[in-house]
């Protein structure tokens, strides 16, 4: 195991042996919380807390050591995953508050998850996350329940993937209808598959997980999807667990704004300020701490197929890879006010969570997020999006060799950008 991530875990295990005295000293009975036999922020400690509340299926490489948890009740997402087996650090980002207390919330339950499907745009007069005619407030923001608290069912499985397919119907602002089916496959990749994805070896001392999530979003009305009525986009979100020293970065095509448009939108949740937000020589580096609520997105014209963020406390390098449709530019815009160009969105997106207004957080996390362009299908026409995820966890001199080619910058970089 790594050494830096060995300290940073038995830190944790210091913080949990606290929290178990703490419960002692104030009566609660140990049948009450998790029989902890892992640390709390393994992944072993992750899976027993799930199969606790929850049906999981888990994917494990040939050697034990790559692992991933998927959830149908969580609409077939991705929970989590590690690099080093059951006492591996866990990835993902999971609201154990949340799912331990079985409530369910009116507007958004945030389980977590590393891979979870969402449905464009979020906002404007196409959004289907509100009803016709209201005012774009959170009071009036319903993440539909199909993507929200309603399983997906299994249709496949076996040792290195599972398949899941789930019929719906949504509304969005405009009042169009669309009947929909969505086929979603869940892969566990071993070494030489991400070593091929990724054109490149993978250094023999890095530990690494990698998995991918294809989307295969059907039209199953009569009418074909126009950007008269509205269009739908996969959308894939990742949450990962932030530290004071993570940092997001994005490569993106150089270029005058004249012919390729601006770098970077950043005012989804007012203007990110300089000291969380770099953009120099075809890389933006974007502050991922938990601690300040922004988000910034990528346009099509803007985009590569490639993002990623590093973490100095574990020395863990993200990957993500995604596909793109080659010219196609028409992406749903998902800003929250009704919208003179709603079709001209974001390919590429991180979200960095913070305090709300009224002092509460929903983690703290933080995403990398890709999108599909808008789905302009006939009956029974269909779209995919693939989305992958790869974690490298290693020596700064062994991660060089994939940051570098990968993200066009080194580890050094990353890490004072800001």
């Amino acid at each position: 195991m790594n050494s830096t991530v060995k300290i940073f875990l038995n830190g944790l295990l210091l913080i949990t042996m606290l929290a178990s005295c703490n419960r002692k000293e104030k009566g609660m009975d140990s049948s009450d919380t998790l029989k902890e036999a892992f640390v709390l922020g393994t992944f072993g400690y992750d899976l027993e807390f799930l199969k606790k509340y929850k049906k999981v299926v888990v994917l494990k490489s040939k050697d034990g050591q790559s692992q991933m948890i998927v959830c149908p009740e969580y609409q077939g997402r991705i929970m989590t995953s590690t690099t080093e087996g059951p006492n591996g650090y866990s990835f993902g980002w999971l609201n154990h508050d949340l799912i331990a207390s079985g409530e369910v919330l009116e507007h958004i339950n945030p389980v977590g998850g590393e891979d979870r499907l969402w449905l464009g745009p979020e906002g404007g007069q196409y959004s289907v996350f509100h009803k016709p005619g209201v005012s774009f407030d959170f009071k009036n923001w319903y993440v539909p329940k199909e993507l929200d608290t309603e399983p997906f069912h299994i249709i496949s499985s076996n040792s290195h993937e599972v398949v899941f397919e789930k019929n719906m119907t949504l509304k969005n602002y405009s009042n169009t209808e669309f009947k929909l089916s969505v086929k979603r496959t869940i892969r566990l990749l071993e070494k030489e598959q991400v070593s091929s994805n990724l054109s490149m070896d993978i250094p023999l001392s890095v530990s690494m997980v990698g998995f991918e999530s294809e989307n295969i979003l059907t039209n199953r009305g009569a009418h074909t999807w126009n950007k008269d009525s509205g269009m739908l986009s996969i959308w894939i979100l990742n949450m990962f667990n932030p530290s004071p020293q993570t940092t997001v970065v994005i490569p993106f095509k150089k270029g005058n704004e004249s012919e390729l448009g601006k770098i970077v939108t950043d005012e989804y949740y007012g203007k990110v300020s300089a000291d969380r937000l770099l953009v120099k020589d075809g890389v933006l580096f974007f502050k991922a701490d938990g601690k300040k609520r922004s988000k910034i997105g990528i346009s099509p014209k803007r985009a590569l197929p490639i993002a990623g963020s590093y973490d100095a406390a574990k020395q863990a390098l993200t990957i993500v890879q995604f596909t793109m449709s080659g010219n196609t530019t028409d992406y749903v815009n998902s800003l929250l006010k009704i919208q003179d160009a709603p079709f001209e969105g974001d390919a590429v997106n991180s979200y960095n969570d913070g305090p709300l207004k009224n002092g509460g957080q929903l983690g703290p996390f933080y995403e990398l997020e890709s999108s599909s362009p808008a789905a302009a299908l006939q009956s029974w026409e269909s779209l995919s999006h693939v989305h992958r995820t790869y974690h490298f966890v290693g020596n700064e001199k062994d991660l060089n060799l994939l940051a570098i080619p990968l993200l066009g910058v080194n580890i050094a970089t990353i890490s004072s950008a800001l």
